[in-house]
């Protein structure tokens, strides 16, 4: 759980431009202005119950709404220095290259969405062991929203195309890639939807399965608890109707569910 998310003054929604500038307007994250409110934001999240700490590197915004760095690389290392310290991981939302580079300057545990990120900023992030989720359903999801884009009829939007290129340049700089979905943005239950995109842009289907178990266990410091079927582990186990190996689209039917020992789904089979 990362509690609300730590962002920039006056970077995030709902955007006080489209109000009465006299009116106090709740807004969807913590906002800070310079190094010491985003230490206390930081702490103040952790006082919440955060496990992770998240900061928005970057945001959409200004009078053309374009993409542009919010966080200074010191408002991110101050957030990091405060989360680790306590035994914290920090991610970063990050579509820009340049706030890709600043938070993982910083020193945060993972970026998500990474969709402008240059060879050289996912080099940089795999020589600084920082992990990447390229949650490519939600560009996807995007696409059919707002760009009429439909699956199967009509080419993938440019959007798809430059996450998809991300994701190619993260493969090839041998970055750390874990399985975070962005799920909300499509609809939840449909999770498997990223496992398979991973596959159609190149992953083989033993390596996307592990990048939603075994490696984003380890993405989350809890490879000791779960993410792989071995003693003392969680039994956290599924079973689907094939081979997910050689039939990756098994996993969209879960016939069984198993959490912790505990079986919550079983189905019944009839003659």
């Amino acid at each position: 759980m990362s509690t609300r998310a730590i962002v920039a003054t006056g970077t995030y929604g709902p955007p006080r431009r489209n109000y009465n500038a006299e009116a106090v307007i709740p807004q969807g994250a913590q906002e800070v202005s310079g190094v010491d409110e985003a230490a206390r934001a930081a702490r103040e999240q952790i006082g919440a119950g955060a496990d992770w700490v998240k900061v928005y590197a970057d945001y959409h915004g200004g009078p053309s709404g374009a993409l542009t760095p919010t966080l200074t690389e010191s408002e991110i290392r101050a957030v990091v220095e405060i989360a680790h310290a306590t035994g914290h991981k920090v991610a970063a939302h990050a579509a820009s290259d340049e706030g890709m580079r600043r938070a993982v300057l910083a020193g945060v545990d993972t970026i998500e969405h990474g969709y402008n990120g240059t060879a050289a900023t996912f080099e940089l992030m795999a020589k600084h062991g920082v992990a990447y989720n390229p949650t490519l359903t939600a560009e996807e999801a995007y696409s059919s929203y707002f760009e009429h884009y439909v699956p199967g009829k009509t080419p993938p939007t440019a959007g798809m195309v430059q996450a998809a290129h991300a994701f190619e340049l993260a493969r090839k700089a041998g970055v750390i890639i874990g399985c975070g979905s962005d799920v909300g943005v499509f609809a939840h239950g449909t999770n498997y939807r990223e496992v398979e995109w991973m596959t159609k842009l190149g992953m083989k289907p033993v390596e996307a399965l592990m990048a939603a178990t075994s490696v984003a266990a380890r993405v989350l410091g809890k490879q000791d608890e779960f993410g792989r079927i071995a003693p003392g582990l969680y039994a956290d186990l599924i079973a689907v109707p094939g081979d997910p190996l050689t039939q990756l689209d098994a996993i969209e039917q879960v016939g069984f569910v198993m959490k912790n020992g505990v079986v919550y789904k079983s189905l019944q089979l009839h003659d």
